[in-house]
This record gives C-alpha cells, structure tokens and sequence, in this order.
C-alpha cells in the first residue's frame, strides 16, 4: 500500500503552523477532560460513592495535564532517547516543533501533576490514578494516529496486505506500527477499561483500574515493539535484534500496573 497523501500540517495562518500532532494531544487532553467529567457525575461509580473530583476541579486538571504531558514527554525524550546530542545542544530541548516526545516520559509527567493536583484538592490518589487510566486511552490512540500522518516510528518490512511504503522507510513494505499501537494501546484497551468500570465496577476499587490500564499497555507496547524499528540513535540493547528501548521503559510500567491491580483486587466491591 502507498502511503497516503496527508500533510501532516492541519493548516497554518500566516507564519503559525499547525500540526496535527498538536492537535491529536488537544484534541486527546480535551475529549479526556469531557468523558473525565461524565464518570465523575456517576458517584454510583466510584469507591463509597466519593469521586476524587468535582466536574468542574477535573476543567481545572486540564492546565496542569497540558503542562505536565509537554514538560515530561520533552525531558523524556531528552533523557530516555538521546541525551548526547542534547548534552551537546541544550537549546534544542525546547525546540519541541522539530518532533521528539516520549510518552513514558509523557506519563511520568501527567501522574505528577495528578499527584499534587489531587493533594491540593485532597483527592483520594488511588482513585485519581483510575480517573486517568480511564481517560487516557483516548489521547494515546490519536496521538498514535498522528505518528502515522507523519510517517514516524514504523515497522520492519512485511509481505502482509495492509503493509504501508513510508516516504522516509525505503521502497519496500513496512509494518504500519503506529496504527497496531492506536487499534490495541486506544480502542481495545478503551473498551476493556470501560468494561472494568461499568460493568465490573473496577472505580469501586481504588488502583484497580489504573492497575487494568499498566498491564494492558504494557503488554500491547510490548507487543507491537516486535515489529516498531527501535529509534536509529538508539538501536537494539544488548547486541540483539529485538530488544529496545521501549521495551526496557515498558517493564516498569508493567510492574506497576501487577502492583495496583494487586492493591485494587485486595479492596472489596463497595455497594453503591
């Protein structure tokens, strides 16, 4: 299959460029916000009927998310994926237009300002780490899209039908891994967690939903990194040709989600 004839930018005004980039994480903060708020006005929902915010206080998060998801994706990136050439040329850090965000970096810095957003407000922090578990699926899956648009992070080469011819991957065929990781890391997992919160009544059980949403990423990242091409500066670990770093910075988050789905499942299912 050919790649398909999309700008990656949305549209510019004058000298302001818009990407779609951008706009998968504005449109992934704000819809999160919006289906946020509509399990927050569920009380029946949620862990002795006490949701951790108001509606109107998870309006307010969507600052601290914004902040939290740019400054973490950005030092992650730096961190994680290559801090020589950033060591080398610090002003290039806050050049985040030219491309470079990690999201387990992303995440790092959106659990923060959930952290000391939900102190701030006394939040119970269990319950605000299942609020954005549920929500966060939604973000994933279009900011994966968005890599797609722009012809980034894709597979290893592949006879299979639905492979894709990259502008920036050769001639041959690759695996469209952006696609794999916004069908498995937003809509299955979207769907399995909403299936863990209104049918199985998980936000009764605080971290057992956000243990649902660690495992869950965690093995689908792991999944689709079999056939995602590690980052060229990068490159396999340990002198193999499947091991990346994704995967190393996955493992954590894995072990997190055993974790709180543990904590989660040792809570009783309350009565609404």
């Amino acid at each position: 299959m050919p790649f398909p004839d999309i700008d990656p930018i949305a549209f510019s005004i004058g000298p302001i460029v818009v990407r779609w980039y951008s706009l998968a994480y504005l449109f992934g903060i704000g819809l999160g916000i919006i289906y946020g708020r509509s399990l927050l006005k569920r009380a029946s929902l949620w862990f002795k009927t006490s949701p951790p915010f108001t509606p109107d206080q998870f309006i307010d998060f969507a600052v601290w998310a914004v902040l939290g998801a740019i400054i973490g994706g950005r030092l992650g990136y730096v961190v994680f994926y290559d801090p020589l050439y950033f060591a080398a040329n610090p002003m290039d850090i806050f050049k985040t237009w030219l491309g470079g965000m990690s999201f387990h970096g992303g995440l790092i810095g959106v659990m923060v300002a959930m952290y000391f957003f939900g102190r701030h407000k006394k939040a119970n922090f269990l319950s605000s780490l299942d609020l954005l578990a549920a929500v966060s699926t939604i973000g994933i899956g279009l900011v994966r899209v968005s890599n797609f648009v722009n012809g980034e992070l894709f597979g290893r080469p592949t006879d299979m039908p639905w492979g894709v011819v990259f502008p920036n991957g050769g001639e041959v065929p690759r695996h469209p891994s952006q696609l794999y990781e916004a069908i498995l890391e937003g809509l299955v997992l979207f769907i399995v967690i909403r299936i863990v919160t209104h049918m199985m009544f998980g936000l009764r059980r605080p971290g057992l939903t956000a243990g649902v949403f660690g495992i869950g990423y965690a093995l689908s990242r792991l999944l689709v990194e079999q056939v995602r091409l590690p980052d060229p500066q990068i490159g396999y670990l340990f002198g193999t040709d499947w091991v990346t770093q994704g995967m190393m910075l996955t493992l954590p988050i894995l072990a997190g989600g055993i974790i709180l789905l543990a904590i989660g499942l040792k809570t009783p299912v309350t009565k609404a």
